[in-house]
This record gives C-alpha cells, sequence and structure tokens, in this order.
C-alpha cells in the first residue's frame, strides 16, 4: 500500500522558512540555521517535509527545492539508520516518482539522494531500486530517461564493486548490455551517460563488461565522430583505460585509434584534448609502445609540440603580463601542502656516494598555479615518457621543431620550445650533448628574457641539464649558468624567484663540493632573499639552504658561513608560532644545516633541541586528549612531532658527543618510549632513527631504557613498512655495537625476523643492506648465538654488501661474519665463492680485518686442497681471481 502523509502547513511554511534563511550570506545567520536543522532531526517527520519540499512543492524556486534535496542528503548520511520505516518509504518511493522532473537541477538532486540512499543501504535493501531505473531508461519521456541515467551513473561511480558481487546477483549482467544499446541514443547527454557508466567497470576489468568487450569496442568505434564534446572525452577516456587493460582487443584496431586519438589530442574542446593526450602517456607505459607508435612520430611529436604552448586562457590565469609582483603578498590558498620526507637511514654505494633517493622532484611541474593538470602539462609529460622509450631515435623528429623554436620572435612560441628542451633531456640526454655546447649558453641568456614566464620555463630546463653542466670544467657553463641562476632567484617575479630556487637546488646535488668556491657568493644571495621573498618561496628557499648544507657539508663550518647564514634562520625560527607548519620547512633546513655544521652548530643548538622536544610533549599530550575524548579533543597534527624527531636526529649526528647534556636534561627518552609505539608508521620510522643517533651519540643515557626498547624494536621489523623495518634494523645494529656481549637476552627477539627479511625475494637495496649490517653486527657481539644459523643467510648476507662503499657499519659488520664462521666453519661451505666475491668488493680494510679474511681464504684452501681449491676457483670471474690473489695470496 502507498505511504500517504500530508505535511502540517504551519510545519511546512517554518521549513520553508529556515531554507530562505540558510540561503543567506550572513555567516551569523547561517549558524542559527545549523542549530535550528540539528533540533528538526528529533521529529521523526522532519524528512518528510525535505523530501516533500523537493519532489511536490512546485510552486517553489528551484534552488530552494534542491536545497531541501541536500540537507536531506545529509541527514541521509548521518542518520538514516534512525529514519522511522514510514519515512524510509516514503522517500524512496518519492524519488523513484520524481527521478524524471522537467528540471535538470531537481533531477540531478534526486539523482544524488538516491545515490546516498543507495550506498547507505548497500542496494541490498532496496532491491527495486536498479531494475525500476533501468526499465524508466526505455520511457519516451526524455527527462525521466536522462534522470534515470544521471542516477544510474552515480550508483556506478559510487558503488562499482558491489554491482558486480553475488551479494545483489550481479546486476551488472543485465545493466551492461542495457547500458550499450545507448551508446546510439538520438540525444547526447544519454549516449554520455551511457559511455560513462560503462567506462567505471573497465579498470577492474569486471566480468560482465569482459564478456561484451567486442560490442563495446565496437559501439565505442562507432561514436568516434560524436558532435558532442562530452561523448568524445568519455571515448577517450575509455580507450585509454582499455589501454591499461585489454591492450589485446585494441591491438588489432591500434592503427585507427592512434589516428584517432591524433585528431582527438587537437580537439578544439580542451577537456577532449587532454583526455586524449593521456593516451600517450599511458601507451609510454606499455612494452609494445615502440613498434606501434614508431610510424606516426612524424606526425604525432608536432602535435604534442603543439600543445606544450600556453594557451591564451593559461596566460590570463597565470597573469603572464604581470612582470613585477615580488611585493604582493601570497595569497593563502596558492601554497600547496608540502609533504615531509621522514628520515630512513641509508648505506653510501660505491659508484656514487650519495644516497639513493628516489627522485621525482624535477616532475614537470612549471606552472603549478592554474588547474593542476592540463594539456600543456600532459603534452610535455608525454614527449618526456616517449623520449625514454625512443631514446635518441626521437631526436630526428623533434631537432627540426626545436631549431624554429627556441629562436622564435613570439615568446610564447619560444617558451614552447624551452619547454620541449627539458621535457626530453632525460630520454635523449646522449643524443643532446653534441648541441649543447651552442644550447647551454643561449639558455643561459634566455634567463635574462624580459618575460618572466620564459626565464621561469629556462630555469627549469637548464635544471634538467645540471648534471652533464657539471661535468663541465667550472669556468666553461658552471659559473656562468650559476651567476645567473643566482639573480634569478633574487628576480622581481614571484614564479621566477621559485622556479629559480626549485633549479638551484637540483643544481647544488649535482655539484656537491664543486660549489665550496663560491660558498660566499652563494651564501650571500640567499640570505639576501630572506628580506625578499612572500610566504610561499621562503619555502623554497628553505629547500635551497637545506639542500646546499647537504651538498657541501662540513665546507659550510667556517665562522664567516655561520656568521652569514644563522641570524636569519633563527629570527625567522623565532617567529614562528608551535602551530605553524612553515616550521617544517624550516625544521628540515636546521637539520640539513646542524649536520654540516657539526660543532659549529653548538652556539644555536639549545633553544633548538627544547623546542623540538616540546613539539613532541605538546603533540603526544594532544594525541591522549583526544584518544580519551574525541568529540571534545581533535586529534593533532603528527607532522609536528615526526618533523620534530627528524631535526633531533640531524643535532645527535652532527653535534656527537656535544649532545650529551641536553639530553640529560630533558624527558625525550620517555617522550621516545610512546613515539615508539605510534600507531602512525612515520611517527616510528622517525624516532627509530632518532634512537639510533643518539645510541651513537651519548649511550649512556639510552642504556637504561634498552631493556623497554627491545621488544618494540623486535615487533617493528615487519617488511610491510619498509621504512619503520628499515630503521629499526639499523637502530638494533648500533645498539648491538654499544652493548657488547650484554646483547645476549635480546638475540631471540630479533634474529628470526631479520634472517627472514634478508631471504625475501623483492626486498629494496636499502633494507637489504641494513638488514646484513644488523645481522653482521649481532655476530660480531654475540657470536656463539647467531652464528649456527649462519648457513641460513650467508648468501644473500655476501650479495647485499659487496656493492656499498669501505666505512665503518661495512667493517663492524665483516668482522662479525668471520667471527661466525670461525665458530661455525660448515656454516660457509656450500657459499663459499659469494664470501670470496664479498670480500673482494674491500678497495682497502683494517690490517686486523685483512688479516682475518687471510685466514678464512687460507684456511678454506688447506681443507680442500690444492687440487680441489683450483677446481673451485677456476669458475671464478677473472677480476675476483685476480683480486684475490693480489691481495690474500690465494
Amino acid at each position: 500500500m502507498e505511504y500517504e502523509w500530508k505535511p502540517d502547513e504551519q510545519g511546512l511554511q517554518q521549513i520553508l522558512q529556515l531554507l530562505k534563511e540558510s540561503q543567506s550570506p550572513d555567516t551569523t545567520i547561517q549558524r542559527t540555521v545549523q542549530q535550528k536543522l540539528e533540533q528538526l532531526n528529533q521529529y521523526p517527520d522532519f524528512n518528510n517535509y525535505l523530501i516533500f519540499v523537493l519532489t511536490k512543492l512546485k510552486s517553489e524556486d528551484e534552488p530552494t527545492r534542491s536545497l531541501s534535496g541536500l540537507i536531506l542528503k545529509n541527514n541521509v548520511k548521518a542518520h538514516f539508520q534512525n529514519f522511522p520505516n514510514g519515512v524510509t518509504d516514503f522517500i524512496k518511493s518519492e524519488c523513484l516518482n520524481n527521478i524524471g522532473d522537467s528540471s535538470p537541477l531537481i533531477r540531478a538532486t534526486v539523482g544524488i539522494l538516491i545515490t546516498t540512499i543507495a550506498s547507505k543501504g548497500e542496494l541490498q535493501n532496496w532491491p527495486d531500486l536498479l531494475p525500476k531505473l533501468c526499465s524508466l531508461l526505455d520511457s519516451e519521456d526524455y527527462n525521466t530517461c536522462e534522470g534515470a541515467f544521471g542516477a544510474l551513473q552515480k550508483i556506478c561511480e559510487d558503488s562499482a564493486e558491489i554491482l558486480d558481487s553475488d551479494v545483489l546477483d550481479r546486476p551488472l549482467n543485465i545493466m551492461i548490455p542495457k547500458f550499450l544499446q545507448f551508446f546510439k541514443h538520438s540525444s547526447p547527454k544519454i549516449r554520455s551517460h551511457a559511455v560513462a557508466c560503462v567506462n567505471q567497470f573497465i579498470i577492474s576489468r569486471t566480468q560482465a563488461l569482459m564478456l561484451h568487450i567486442d560490442s563495446f569496442i565496437e559501439n565505442l568505434f562507432a561514436l568516434a565522430g560524436d558532435e558532442e564534446a562530452e561523448v568524445r572525452k568519455n571515448v577517450c577516456r575509455a580507450l585509454v583505460m582499455l589501454l591499461e587493460v585489454r591492450m589485446d582487443r585494441l591491438l588489432p584496431h591500434m592503427h585507427n585509434i592512434v589516428e584517432y586519438m591524433l585528431q582527438r589530442t587537437q580537439d578544439q574542446d580542451e577537456n577532449v584534448a587532454l583526455e586524449a593526450c593521456e593516451f600517450w602517456l599511458t601507451l609510454a607505459e606499455q612494452p609494445i609502445c615502440k613498434d606501434v607508435l614508431v610510424r606516426h612520430l612524424p606526425k604525432l611529436i608536432p602535435v604534442l609540440v603543439n600543445g606544450m604552448k600556453y594557451s591564451d586562457i593559461d596566460i590570463i590565469l597565470l597573469k603572464g603580463d604581470v612582470e613585477e609582483d615580488e611585493t604582493i603578498p601570497d595569497s593563502e590558498q596558492d601554497i600547496r601542502p608540502r609533504f615531509h620526507r621522514s628520515r630512513t637511514v641509508a648505506q653510501q654505494h660505491e659508484e656514487d656516494g650519495i644516497e639513493e633517493e628516489e627522485d621525482d622532484e624535477d616532475e614537470i611541474d612549471d606552472d603549478d598555479t592554474i588547474s593542476d593538470w592540463n594539456l600543456r602539462k600532459c603534452s610535455a609529460a608525454a614527449l618526456d615518457v616517449l623520449a625514454n622509450v625512443y631514446r635518441d631515435e626521437l631526436l630526428p623528429h623533434i631537432l627540426p621543431l626545436l631549431k624554429e623554436l627556441l629562436f622564435h620572435h613570439e615568446w610564447v612560441v619560444k617558451e614552447s620550445g624551452i619547454l620541449v628542451l627539458g621535457a626530453i633531456a632525460e630520454g635523449c640526454m646522449q643524443g643532446m650533448i653534441p648541441y649543447l655546447p651552442e644550447l647551454i649558453p643561449h639558455l643561459i641568456q634566455c634567463l635574462s628574457d624580459k618575460k618572466a614566464l620564459v626565464r621561469s620555463i629556462t630555469c627549469w630546463t637548464l635544471s634538467r641539464y645540471a648534471h652533464w653542466v657539471v661535468s663541465q670544467p667550472p669556468d666553461t657553463y658552471l659559473k656562468p649558468l650559476m651567476t645567473e641562476l643566482l639573480k634569478r632567484i633574487l628576480d622581481s617575479n614571484k614564479r621566477v624567484q621559485e622556479a629559480a630556487c626549485s633549479a638551484f637546488a637540483t643544481l647544488e646535488e649535482e655539484a656537491c663540493t664543486e660549489l665550496v668556491p663560491y660558498l660566499a657568493y652563494i651564501l650571500d644571495t640567499l640570505v639576501f632573499a630572506f628580506s625578499k621573498y612572500q610566504h610561499k618561496n621562503l619555502l623554497i628557499l628553505y629547500d635551497a639552504i637545506g639542500t646546499l648544507a647537504d651538498s657541501v657539508g662540513h665546507h659550510l663550518n667556517k665562522p664567516e658561513y655561520i656568521q652569514m647564514l644563522m641570524p636569519p634562520l633563527i629570527q625567522k625560527w623565532n617567529m614562528l608560532k608551535d602551530e605553524d607548519k612553515d616550521l617544517f620547512p624550516l625544521l628540515e633546513c636546521l637539520s640539513s644545516v646542524a649536520t654540516a655544521l657539526q660543532s659549529g652548530f653548538l652556539p644555536y643548538c639549545e633553544p633548538v633541541y627544547q623546542r623540538c622536544v616540546n613539539l613532541v610533549q605538546k603533540t603526544l599530550a594532544q594525541a591522549m586528549l583526544n584518544n580519551a575524548q574525541p568529540e571534545q579533543y581533535e586529534a593533532p597534527d603528527k607532522d609536528f612531532m615526526i618533523v620534530a624527531l627528524d631535526l633531533l636526529s640531524g643535532l645527535a649526528e652532527g653535534l656527537g658527543g656535544n649532545i650529551e647534556q641536553l639530553v640529560a636534561r630533558s624527558n625525550i627518552l620517555t617522550l621516545m618510549y610512546q613515539c615508539m609505539q605510534d600507531k602512525m608508521p612515520e611517527v616510528r620510522q622517525s624516532s627509530f632513527a632518532l634512537l639510533g643517533d643518539l645510541t651513537k651519540a651519548c649511550f649512556q643515557h639510552v642504556k637504561p631504557c634498552i631493556a623497554d626498547f627491545m621488544p618494540i624494536l623486535g615487533t617493528n621489523l615487519n617488511p610491510e613498512f619498509i621504512s619503520v623495518c628499515n630503521n629499526a634494523t639499523w637502530a638494533i645494529g648500533e645498539i648491538s655495537i654499544q652493548m657488547g656481549i650484554e646483547m645476549q637476552p635480546y638475540i631471540p627477539m630479533v634474529l628470526h625476523q631479520l634472517v627472514e627479511i634478508i631471504n625475501r625475494p623483492n626486498t629494496p637495496k636499502t633494507l637489504l643492506e641494513n638488514t646484513a649490517i644488523t645481522i653482521g653486527r649481532l655476530g660480531y657481539v654475540c657470536p656463539q648465538e647467531v652464528a649456527p644459523m649462519l648457513q641460513q643467510f650467508i648468501r644473500p648476507w655476501c650479495t647485499s654488501l659487496r656493492n656499498i662503499r669501505d666505512n665503518e657499519e661495512k667493517d663492524s659488520a665483516f668482522r662479525g661474519i668471520c667471527t661466525m664462521i670461525s665458530v661455525n666453519p660448515s656454516g660457509v661451505i656450500q657459499d663459499f665463492i659469494f664470501f670470496c666475491d664479498a670480500v673482494a668488493s674491500w678497495i682497502n680494510p683494517k690490517d686486523d680485518l685483512r688479516d682475518m679474511f687471510c685466514k678464512i681464504l687460507h684456511g678454506f684452501k688447506n681443507q680442500v686442497g690444492d687440487e680441489n681449491w683450483r677446481r673451485f676457483s677456476d669458475q671464478f670471474p677473472l677480476p675476483l681471481k685476480e683480486r684475490l690473489a693480489a691481495f690474500y695470496g690465494v
């Protein structure tokens, strides 16, 4: 029986009054409205009034009716399980009866409401919803068909998984063929809905869609030339996703698809062009890309290059005609949230001496104030990945275009040429080298172009060639480039300042100590920028200073440099409040500076140390309040604590034993005990790094806590959280060196996990190396306990440590392995060739370690006899054979 409900006239007027008031711009009125709405939620039939206004009260204006529906949607989200049955049924039937309202706004609102109810009752409590909506698609009335499709599209977006589950008896088996029929509908809006609905099921490779995949692709092709932009956009989006999941089905048509996407990438409608441009990005990640695209490159490359020009609208949005804006304060919403990269302890490698950081820094990111992703960026990113696929084979298609662009009299064209040059830098570096002696000076000249947008892109492009610049004699390119970039850091345009600062940071990473002769000049500029920069660029400046400190290290520790650098940093430090997020980049910067200055940082360390401990304490206290009474106290931003722990690590590393008095006078170890048990992995990661650093700097204060700390370290040897596990492993190794034989009771808590980790497939290099070092160190201090397991880890142990540079950690680890071999020689027999290889990786071991190696090598040789040794060593690669003979006489 239909549920009949009539509103009370007075109640209805009261609610209409409220709806009118809530559209008022006055925030005080809005607050009162919120309170009244909350009170009205106490009445069981309040929601009936809301649906009544939305669907039945046609005399009211549309915005008011729609608003009523949206308030109802929020109530459904918050209180749906408390609605009386009658109310729920009334709302459901009203929704279905009014999905075809003549107003597009009301139809859309009803659609949103239906989806929200569906996601609450998870569709199974509303069994007739999908059949009813699907049958309404066949209605002769356009509004009904469009409304039902709109609702279905929202349901497909929100509940894709459950639509394909047994819970509902797999309605998609009926829905997908049904949607496909509408690809040929006469209304563009309906065609667009139909494609959008099916698109929701591509990426998950939904069975129901895979059954109809050929018919789907055929229907897509039929829509290729659709006059409606929204339809073309959805067709492009479908093809991009199919590329990832059903390449096999697209391959036979690939030639035509590529031709089609070439047209669409030049579509008049920017949204269609952007969707189509994604195709090249996705295709470039597929192994078949190289063969499929090669014949199309002559057409494709000019299209991508053309897409890299700023559009007129971009230039307006970017205020491309405003040259000097350095005095205009930044608006807060322009400042993107930064993400702090927590400390991960890593080994230094033979080849480079710098840690392998996953480098995502120099993505194409030169105009981040417009909508973050646009045709220009997508085209540039596509060119970048294609350059990495084709390498120098791309150059014949690019170079003729570059000649035209780079020297063009229109700045917009020239600017796009400079972007092209930067985009191909990584992939085509080898082939570009012959042209660089001519191009780099030209680019350095472009740094003083009169157009700010040209100056800023030039900074970025030059940073992409920094590696080559640094490989040449410094006076040729490095010095002129540095001189000009430093001028750009003081540019009168904020975007140029930002680009120059970022580019300079990249240059610092590449040049490292090559910059030492210019330090005074560099610091002069960076310090001057402090007084000049608005908010956003200040944050990038901190990064450039931190990177400088990382790159030149102890060379920064000269009284005159410290005098220049520290006062402005400390002044900012004193100005910032404890709850200001600008502390993050400043703390990171100071952490690098403290590590570089070492004892030079002593005069500044006390207030910095104190404040970090306070930040940790405040955050923990706030977290405890929030856990106890979440409705009264909000959760703290734990980044404050993480960044503070990382700066404390930097201080401990930089000051070494000098940090002892500071630790003695504070409760940092009690706080760390709490941080090490925090549920947020990044907090644990940073606290284990600090534990390792304090263990090295002042073990006397750490020692009394070891019995509490070790079980926590043991439970964190979980490789699911790579960085947490890595830092915990490293800390255990540092602790064992300090504890010596007293480490014995703790071996059972950690050894099995470590052996398991070193034997796991796909464990990242850094974690493998740290695990090997820690196992070696444990074996060094407690050989009797660790040696019995030698056979289980010796092989991965040897292979993971053969590439790292000679250093303290490697030294103690190898002493440990030698000691264990002497306790359990049979544990190494089967894998002895790996041990030989690892020994040969040492450039110059200390004398007593060399003697240990000799003893083991000769012992093995004597045990097997000359004949067997010859047969064994014949398997060695020649360099290994020669090294062992030269260094160890075997």
